[in-house]
Formats: structure tokens, sequence, C-alpha cells
């Protein structure tokens, strides 16, 4: 009479872990893309409030030069974070920078001359971690 065993045999665990493996290997680079990309969306909502300032002030009619970090209702550059660097405004234009975490990655707005519409500009585009 022959006992019956249940275990698995050598081949299937190997077989198991050879799939385990593919997927892991497909899976870890998107997860990690992604992660990047909602870790710059922190640096993308921090620039929020530096946007509705230098639209305001274009329409009440003041030049880009004058819309600089704390002149003129723009807020000044905010403390840093694990995922923000800095913001600065220059002449309008708002430049924000991604701490190491978030890929380091530059995030660049530029208003049009009556502030309804940006440019997006930067690496961020590039590292396809922010829209156009």
């Amino acid at each position: 009479m022959r006992s019956i065993t249940y275990a698995f045999t050598l081949v299937e665990l190997l077989i198991v872990i050879a799939i385990i493996s593919i997927l892991a290997g497909i899976g870890i680079p998107s997860y990690q893309h992604y992660l990047k990309q909602a870790r710059f969306s922190e640096v993308i909502m921090a620039t929020a409030p530096f946007k509705t300032a230098v639209s305001i002030g274009l329409q009440d009619g003041l030049t880009k030069k004058e819309l600089n970090n704390g002149d003129n209702g723009v807020p000044n550059s905010p403390m840093a974070t694990h995922n923000l660097a800095s913001i600065h405004v220059k002449n309008g234009t708002i430049t924000a920078k991604a701490g190491k975490r978030a890929g380091g990655y530059t995030y660049v707005l530029t208003p049009s001359n009556d502030g309804t519409r940006w440019t997006v500009s930067g690496t961020c585009l590039e590292a396809n971690v922010c829209k156009h």
C-alpha cells in the first residue's frame, strides 16, 4: 500500500519562484515611477498659491518684473520638505525644485501677459512626472 503525500515538489516550487521573479521584475520599476509621480504631486500642488498671486497681480495691471517672492502679494518661498526643495518666483515665472525623494526635478511655470494661461517646462516633463 502506498502512502499519499501532500507536498510540493522542488520543480513546482522553482516554477513558482520564477513566475514571482518575473512579475516583480516588471512591477517594481513601474511602481517606483508612480511613487515618484505621487511625490512630485506635492511640488505641483505647492505652486498653487504662487500661481494665484501672480495671476491676480497680472490681472491687476502689474508687470511681470514686479512679481517676485515676497512682493505684491506673492508669497515667500516655503520651507523645504522631503519632496519640495524650493519655490522661487522671479519676474512672474515660478520655478519649483523637487527634493531628492521626489527626483530632484524642476517644474517651471511661465505666465502669459494677462496671467490666464501658463506654460509648463522643466526637467519634470522629460521624466514624465508632470503633465504638459
